[in-house]
């Protein structure tokens, strides 16, 4: 008895993506996504902070206009021409300043606050969050000896390897640093159950 194998299916796609308009209309929809999407989302921080730094003289729309114009100066299609750089250059080194800011950010909130908010005085300008001037010097120390630590490995190569594991390597840092110099202020819990939040309850 004759048997037949069944007709396989073709799944070459490359004709398909070789075709003009679907290359037209791919490009279309992807351009689209990134406009409405990344660029709209990831523009709202950067608008924010520049339009904080002088808020009578720097608007919403100013803030992002400057980060528009501060995007492309820093050409970014030049990261991307070679994956070597983009990979162990840019995302590497970014990491570097990531992990000592979250560092800092979850040992402040978990270990020194013991996660209990002070909310009325995070809109004060002079609650318990003022510190100096409205900076915490012992947060940037912290913050900037992680980054140091991070980062000293791209320009020592006996601490190369420092620097590949920079994110790692600078929340550790700061974290350590922070809670080091933090010993001496601001006690777990010491929001009043009035004015504080606490996440876990």
């Amino acid at each position: 008895m004759e048997q037949h194998s069944p007709a396989l299916v073709d799944t070459d796609v490359s004709a398909f993506l070789e075709s003009p308009p679907i290359i037209l209309l791919s490009m279309l929809a992807l351009t689209t996504a990134t406009l409405t999407t990344n660029l709209a989302a990831n523009v709202i921080a950067p608008a924010n902070g520049f339009s904080n730094l002088a808020p009578k003289t720097i608007s919403f729309v100013g803030g992002g206009l400057i980060a528009a114009f501060l995007g492309i100066a820093m050409m970014p299609w030049k990261l991307l021409s070679d994956f070597g750089t983009y990979i162990f250059g840019w995302l590497v080194g970014y990491s570097g300043f990531l992990g000592p800011i979250a560092g800092v950010l979850i040992a402040d909130y978990y270990f020194v606050r013991g996660r209990v908010l002070n909310v009325g005085d995070l809109y004060s300008s002079s609650g318990e969050y003022t510190h100096t001037r409205g900076f915490n010097l012992k947060a940037l120390i912290a913050l900037f000896g992680g980054v140091l630590l991070a980062l000293v490995g791209l320009f020592v190569d006996a601490l190369r390897f420092l620097y590949d594991y920079a994110w790692f390597v600078g929340f550790g840092a700061a974290l350590l640093l922070y809670l080091i110099l933090m010993r001496s202020s601001a006690p777990r819990g010491s929001a009043s159950p009035e004015s504080g939040v606490n996440s876990s309850s």
